[in-house]
């Protein structure tokens, strides 16, 4: 039996504790947030009777072996490296911080504990037609990759910022719809094309001024390391809950692929187009935790962590991995502030 303990009893928790509790021979044992009244809710909502509001209390008990991190950004670096140096697996939240100085901290806690798993959460990883889709890139059904191109929107309100003082705050998040929202979609296009070598980028708050100090809509050209280029626009001043959609152009077969589902499929082969599509066209009727478009990935992440801790191996999202995906959106702000192109860091 694997004991777990979840720090942050906010609105991504129930996907979490929901998520283990899907799982054979794992429980949530303790639920720990600074307002009490967030913890008891999910307690007795979930029959989980032991309840803290310091984490360290709950890094202190001796049942918790796994300890899943879904607080404000700000917090995650520290509590990331003191539960590794407890002796706790931890799996963090995104962004898993808000500046290079907490990837690289997180990065060497872990690497000096070679002995506990340390995993960031990038669930999208996780869908079925993402996986599809990366495994049909290498498999060159598109060619040679010449660009891709991502718009991704969504809705944030100024009642959604106002509703926790942290949100859209430099020191709490770190950033706006980059750091936040559309990093799921920054780590899908590496995950699928591979890193980023480097970028130049421009951000701007369009629609928040006077409620927010950080972006809310960003826009920047980037190269892989490949030497596949790439395009990036996003802003949380949409009219839509949650819109992705990516043009992918490559040299024998081009794809336009909106919330992870081919709307059109177009090449030199009409028979492969074809193929293509549906293989991409994944029908999954597994019910989603928290809000659709988190999607059903979380349940299979945290499956891979649990399993990575019984098999003595690293995840298939190391922290190191999802310490690069941040590090993107880093670089973009720091392209962004300076002006030009910059480097994106590798922290594996």
């Amino acid at each position: 039996m694997i004991k777990c303990g979840i720090i942050g009893c906010g609105v991504i928790a129930p996907t979490h504790i929901e998520g283990y509790q899907a799982l054979s021979d794992v429980q949530v044992v303790h639920l720990c947030d600074l307002i009490p009244e967030r913890a008891d809710k999910l307690g007795e909502k979930y029959g989980v009777a032991r309840r803290s509001t310091d984490y360290r209390r709950l890094l202190a008990d001796p049942e918790v072996d796994l300890v899943s991190v879904c607080t404000d950004h700000a917090s995650h670096a520290q509590i990331v490296v003191d539960a590794l140096n407890a002796g706790k697996h931890v799996v963090c939240e995104k962004s898993l911080g808000r500046v290079p100085a907490d990837l690289k901290r997180m990065c060497d806690t872990a690497k000096a504990h070679p002995e506990l798993v340390a995993s960031g959460i990038f669930q999208h990883r996780f869908q079925p037609a993402n996986r599809t889709l990366k495994q049909m890139v290498a498999a060159g059904k598109f060619g040679r990759i010449i660009a891709v191109n991502l718009a991704f929107s969504c809705l944030r309100t100024d009642e959604y910022y106002n509703k926790d003082a942290w949100r859209g705050t430099f020191a709490g998040e770190g950033g706006g719809i980059l750091i936040n929202q559309a990093i799921h979609h920054l780590d899908q296009l590496r995950y699928v094309f591979g890193d980023i070598k480097r970028l130049v980028a421009r951000t701007a708050n369009l629609t928040h001024q006077g409620v927010i100090e950080v972006e809310d809509t960003a826009a920047f050209v980037m190269e892989f390391k490949s030497g596949v280029f790439g395009t990036v626009v996003a802003t949380n001043s949409a009219a839509v809950e949650w819109r992705s959609f990516l043009s992918l152009i490559g040299s024998e077969l081009c794809l336009e692929y909106a919330n992870e589902v081919p709307v059109h499929v177009e090449g030199k082969s009409a028979e492969l187009a074809k193929e293509v599509e549906a293989a991409l066209t994944v029908k999954n009727d597994t019910p989603v935790v928290g809000k659709k478009y988190y999607g059903v990935g979380h349940t299979d992440q945290l499956a891979d962590v649990i399993d990575a801790i019984r098999e003595h191996r690293a995840p298939a999202v190391t922290i190191e991995d999802a310490a690069d995906s941040s590090a993107l959106v880093m670089a973009v702000y720091e392209s962004a502030a300076k002006g030009g192109w910059v480097d994106v860091p590798d922290y594996r």
